[in-house]
């Protein structure tokens, strides 16, 4: 008797490729997720330090300094800031989280002396209060925009565009659309929202320049500047941005997330954090502005490995989102009974859109928010964002560096030859860094 073959699934058909195909054909609509993309793409996992021995002289444990500290918007602000370690929080708006959530981002990184970032939507009393350095957005909605909030802000951030999204706008679903949110953002209650994918008065870099200069007049050119770009074209939108008077660029890969959008947009458009650094970079050092207009990366940055790794390639600090959401309790295994009941699991939930979080972050729900305590939320971030630092400071006492900054791309080499091409450093093993031309 000859044995049955086994079945064979198609690796281009599998399982939810066909699920999806069969949602699309039951409801006519295309799929809307939050979080960013889960395909895997070449990320700093793919780099590796090469540790000091007898051609280097590591630094001794804690005996010996390991700077952190990094300075932001020192080319036109008066009042640029300083923020002890090289971690801040990325932008996330009141609406998209609780205000709970705001509040704990707010306490937990003013512990460890960074920033948080309103996003859209404007800024919420809470969030000012507990954040003792406090960027502030202005998106192409304006939902929540005001003179007065520029001017108590810390630093202003211009959004061009996001990495999970570049070219696209946000969403944000009626059931999240509370009294106090419609009232911020101007909007109808209960109605669903989509935010305009570029600014309403300007369409190029000359409007960008006009932009930047309208604010530096109304913060009277106290606050650094920040514009941040979507991993797309890396090298012309930092050149571009520079020269429209940037004093600090913010470059968001693909695996940064997103509150809502739709799903073929998180995972087809766009480039992986790891190819968008070097490249930036570059046009950084053909301007003459390398370390003078500061480079802050984000997109899937989740340990101080990944840190050390984005700062050794060019960066001068990071950004999390995702990650610092994680920390202050989302995706908690402990709530994996109520996370099924939303037909999902802990780690893979990402109807952040739809206002059900069982941890009270993502939501607007009163009975929901309540449960996440900021004072604790925040503590749990401070320590994570610790543990990053200390993290990032031993990679970099191992590689003989007296502070985070002094890391630098010979410190690394890439276990694949796509990650060699995409960082710019030598495959392992080999002196061999393929690809070469321009960026």
């Amino acid at each position: 008797m000859i044995p049955p073959t086994t079945p064979r699934k198609s690796a281009t058909f599998d399982d939810y490729t066909l699920s999806e195909i069969r949602r699309a054909a039951a409801t006519g609509i295309y799929d809307i997720r939050g979080a960013g993309a889960k395909r895997k793409v070449p990320h700093f996992d793919d780099l590796l330090f090469l540790g000091a021995s007898i051609s280097r002289y590591p630094l001794e444990g804690y005996r010996e300094r390991c700077g952190t500290n990094v300075f932001l918007g020192s080319r036109y602000a008066s009042k640029p800031i300083e923020l002890k370690i090289p971690i801040t929080i990325a932008g996330m708006s009141f609406g998209s989280l609780s205000a709970n959530a705001k509040e704990a981002l707010g306490r937990g990184a003013s512990a460890m002396g960074t920033s948080t970032t309103t996003g859209d939507g404007g800024m919420t009393p809470e969030e000012r209060t507990h954040s003792s350095l406090l960027v502030y957005q202005i998106l192409p909605s304006r939902y929540g925009m005001s003179p007065d909030d520029l001017r108590r802000a810390d630093a202003v951030e211009i959004v061009v565009g996001q990495g999970a999204k570049p070219g696209g706008g946000g969403m944000l679903l009626g059931q999240k659309i509370t009294e106090r949110v419609a009232g911020m953002r101007v909007l109808p209650v209960g109605i669903d929202q989509r935010s305009a994918c570029r600014h309403p008065d300007w369409t190029g870099p000359d409007d960008l320049q006009i932009k930047i200069e309208e604010v530096r007049e109304i913060t009277d050119w106290e606050k650094p500047i920040y514009v941040k770009v979507g991993a797309s074209r890396p090298y012309y939108d930092t050149a571009l941005a520079v020269k429209a008077g940037a004093d600090v660029v913010v470059l968001d890969g693909m695996q940064g997330g997103t509150a809502a959008t739709q799903e073929v947009f998180i995972e087809n458009v766009g480039l992986p954090t790891l190819s968008s650094i070097r490249p930036a970079v570059q046009a950084l050092i053909d301007l003459g502005m390398h370390r003078k207009v500061q480079l802050i990366v984000s997109g899937g940055i989740r340990n101080g490995a990944d840190v050390a790794k984005a700062l050794a390639l060019g960066a001068d600090a990071v950004s999390i989102g995702t990650a610092a959401l994680v920390a202050l309790g989302d995706n908690d295994p402990a709530l994996e009974a109520e996370y099924r009941k939303l037909g999902t699991t802990a780690g893979a939930y990402d109807d952040w859109h739809e206002g059900r979080d069982p941890a009270g972050i993502t939501t607007q729900d009163p009975d929901l928010f309540k449960r996440l305590d900021p004072i604790k939320a925040g503590r749990r971030l401070a320590n994570y964002l610790a543990v990053m630092t200390l993290e990032a400071q031993t990679i970099a006492r191992a590689c003989g560096k007296s502070h985070l900054h002094n890391l630098e791309p010979e410190d690394l080499v890439a276990l694949t030859i796509e990650a060699a091409a995409m960082a710019r450093v030598p495959l392992a093993g080999t002196s061999w860094i393929p690809g070469g031309g321009s960026f």
